[in-house]
């Protein structure tokens, strides 16, 4: 995983008023939780840009005066009409304990599929993660060359080492979309159940019209005797 060192400041004060100077200045109040206690400190919003504006995942060096705290970005808050940077939450790590993060997914090679006319779609672009801070991964990448028309992955089918996958096994990470294109490539087994079904169906459609025109007969005759 990529490492991000950041200079840090502690704060002395805490509250809305503090937080709010803070920010005329162009620094992000911040709070670092688990640990022994709560930090509260504060970093030149400048200082946060790659960490922020990026898709990667960072393991971040805290320099807070001079103390070093290894830690994850936990949560940032934004201003609904700037979108400055309001306030940041982030989470101590430690070596020998396991941790949970949102990592990126990307999708390696050219599905099958796709050779044949369907579209890739990548339906979940993150999956939460856990594992130990030396074998979190910038990325987790996945193989969908195989992958053909009308098929998907999910994540049950996925297998990292050294982590676990905590979402639901049914998760969708990537699927090969069916496209006008591709519909004269399908397999003739396919075709001809396609086929077969839209057979049944006219089947069943005639036989109610016909029930229908036996049973309206037949009270006719009723009626007239």
């Amino acid at each position: 995983m990529k490492l991000l060192e950041i200079k840090c400041g502690r704060r002395k004060k805490v509250g809305k008023k503090e937080s709010k100077q803070l920010r005329k200045q162009g620094v992000v109040p911040c709070v670092l939780y688990g640990g022994d206690e709560n930090v509260h400190f504060q970093a030149s919003e400048i200082d946060f840009r790659h960490l922020i504006h990026t898709p990667n995942v960072y393991l971040l060096k805290l320099d807070i005066e001079g103390k070093v705290y290894d830690a994850i970005l936990q949560d940032i808050q934004f201003h609904p009409v700037t979108d400055r940077t309001l306030h940041m939450d982030f989470y101590q790590v430690f070596e020998d304990k396991p941790v949970s993060i949102d990592v990126p997914v990307q999708l390696n090679g050219v599905p099958e599929g796709v050779k044949h006319g369907g579209k890739l779609a990548l339906d979940t672009r993150r999956l939460k993660v856990r594992a130990l801070p030396k074998d979190l991964p910038d990325i987790l990448e996945v193989d969908v060359t195989k992958m053909e028309l009308g098929k998907s992955i999910k994540v049950e089918e996925l297998d990292f080492p050294n982590m676990q996958l905590l979402d639901s096994p049914y998760t969708v990470i990537a699927s090969v979309k069916l496209t006008r294109a591709a519909r004269g490539v399908l397999p003739e087994d396919e075709e001809a159940e396609e086929a077969a079904g839209e057979a049944g169906e006219a089947g069943e459609a005639g036989e109610e019209k016909s029930g229908e025109g036996e049973s309206g007969a037949e009270g006719e005759g009723e009626e007239k005797q």
